[in-house]
């Protein structure tokens, strides 16, 4: 039966992936900048506009690409508390998603090394996601208050996300050989940390 208003769970999961959304964003502005408009752009509008819409789907790209892991596990994490499936079952089922992938990528970007690293970091994530989607509020931050209570004890999950994290980004890096991969990943990584320690700082001053 189709249902029509949205439950709890429902306002909770969009409440997380919107937060999700939003760092994400914020990072893929830091990460890909936008350059000087040039004298051409100026003469030529043409070229301003084939210019700004090739950044934007950049951006686009990158952002998805940030949000790929977030949203399995969420996705994963809905799962086991509405349909009562457990979290060997929705690895699993993640890890032929993920396998598909791998299967698909003919010009080997996405490696085996990248994807088990990827598996640790859902593995992390789902009962990050848990333990919110299980929390009194329905606000992302009323979940994450009352999900870990002090500031210290998201930190703590927060210091095993970065190293999860970092892991799949160096596995990447292996992969991709780029000149400037560094550049970027330290960028992304940098400005990750930085925004998410300024929300937990707002998120939890009223307990300080």
């Amino acid at each position: 039966m189709r249902r029509f208003l949205p439950t709890v769970l429902d306002t909770k999961r969009e409440s997380i992936l919107s937060k999700e959304r939003s760092l994400a964003k914020a990072v893929t502005v830091a990460v890909i900048e936008s350059p000087p408009i040039t004298v051409w752009e100026i003469t030529i509008p043409i070229v301003f506009i084939i210019n700004f819409f090739r950044l934007k789907r950049t951006r686009e790209i990158f952002t998805l690409n940030f949000l790929l892991t977030k949203k399995l596990a969420l996705e994963a994490t809905v799962d086991m508390i509405e349909k009562g499936q457990g979290k060997e079952e929705v690895i699993a089922r993640i890890r032929d998603t993920t396998g598909d992938i791998l299967a698909s990528d003919t010009k080997e970007v996405y490696s085996q090394k990248i994807r088990q690293r990827q598996m640790k970091e859902i593995d992390l994530l789902i009962d990050h996601y848990r333990q919110l989607l299980e929390a009194e509020g329905k606000d992302y931050d009323s979940m994450m208050r009352n999900a870990y209570q002090t500031r210290e004890k998201y930190a703590a999950f927060l210091g095993q996300l970065i190293q999860a994290e970092r892991e799949v980004n160096r596995a990447a890096q292996q992969t991709v050989k780029s000149a400037t991969a560094s550049d970027l990943v330290s960028k992304m990584e940098k400005a990750t940390e930085r925004i998410r320690r300024a929300q937990a700082a707002k998120i939890f001053e009223i307990n300080s």
